[in-house]
This record gives C-alpha cells, sequence and structure tokens, in this order.
C-alpha cells in the first residue's frame, strides 16, 4: 500500500465539493479501486500521524473520510477512537453547545488554529463494506468528525476560525498555548 502525497492549502481540490461515492461501486468484487484508495489513505494517515483524513487531501473528489486515533503526544488526554472508514457522511444533528479546540490538519501541517464548534454531532454515513451507520459523537470524536467533513465541503479549519490571532506555527504553539486548554473546549479535550 502506497503513502499517497497530501495536498496542501492551494490546491484546488481543497477548495472543491467532492462527490458522494456510489455504493455499487464501493462493493463491487475483486480488483476494487475504491477499497485500494481506502487502504492507501489509511496507510498515508498512520504515515503523517494523523488523526483523520479525508479523500479530498489525497487529491481524490470524493466523500470518504477516515478517523482513528491512538494515544499520541499531540493530543496526550484525549481517548482512542477505533479506525473507522465514513462513505459519504452527512452530519444530520449538531448540538448548540460549542466548544473551542486546537485544531491542526495534515494539508495544513505546521499551523494550528483555534477552532469553536458544536459539542456534539450526528453522522449518518456507509462503512466500507457499504453498511448504513449511524453515529452520535462527543469531544474528540465530534471534532475530528466535523473537521474531516468540512474537508467533504472545500472547507478548512481556518474557514471555521472567528479569529485569526489563535492562529499559530506549530513551534510557537507548543511553545507558548499548547498547556492553555481554552476555557470551553469540549468535555474529554
Amino acid at each position: 500500500m502506497p503513502v499517497l502525497e497530501i495536498a496542501k492549502l492551494g490546491h484546488p481540490i481543497l477548495r472543491k465539493k467532492a462527490r458522494p461515492v456510489d455504493l455499487k461501486e464501493l462493493k463491487a468484487q475483486g480488483d476494487n479501486k475504491l477499497q485500494r484508495l481506502i487502504d492507501d489513505m489509511i496507510e498515508t494517515m498512520r504515515d503523517e500521524g494523523g488523526v483523520g483524513i479525508a479523500a479530498p487531501q489525497v487529491a481524490e473528489s470524493l466523500q470518504v473520510i477516515i478517523v482513528e486515533y491512538r494515544q499520541n503526544e499531540r493530543y496526550p488526554s484525549q481517548d482512542d477512537i477505533p479506525l473507522t472508514v465514513y462513505v459519504n457522511p452527512v452530519i444530520t444533528h449538531s448540538s448548540k453547545e460549542t466548544g473551542s479546540f486546537w485544531e491542526g490538519c495534515l494539508s495544513l501541517k505546521d499551523l494550528r488554529g483555534l477552532v469553536t464548534r458544536p459539542r456534539e454531532v450526528t453522522v449518518e454515513a456507509f462503512s466500507r463494506d457499504g453498511e448504513k451507520m449511524v453515529v452520535e459523537a462527543r469531544g474528540f470524536l465530534a471534532v475530528v468528525l466535523q473537521h474531516e467533513i468540512d474537508h467533504l465541503h472545500g472547507k478548512v479549519f481556518l474557514d471555521r476560525m472567528t479569529d485569526l490571532t489563535q492562529l499559530a506555527w506549530v513551534e510557537e504553539w507548543e511553545t507558548y498555548w499548547a498547556e492553555k486548554e481554552p476555557a470551553d473546549a469540549p468535555e474529554s479535550i
């Protein structure tokens, strides 16, 4: 499984709405291009040390995101998130209550920004096997899902920031901001 190149901010695909996946193609037997893409995205996300990845980030205009988190120094207080593939994900409900979290992105690798998002979301999607799934997420998982689903709509976390003074290079963020948790951070973040 090859590690794919990450599309960086400025690549037009990151600003384009991704097309839905044809579930028949997803479930096709034999040499399945979509299943290979999913495997390559998983490998790429892990190689890059990411928590999630969206198909547009590997220059594929498809509504596929992958999320996985195992304890690391980037987010040491977070619970693990099992490897999950979301095909054609849609946020069907968002809580009115919000919280702020310092987000990073593989497509903006050297930046962190404070983003305010709903604390809880419900996401309807299909698994990589084409099975319908409904996920009710809160805290860290809710942030990650919203971040990745934004990529499918041509948005990056910078578009969600309301105060650009809360944008920092990673090195400066680690020096000046990493230890300071926002007062309205979602639970378990």
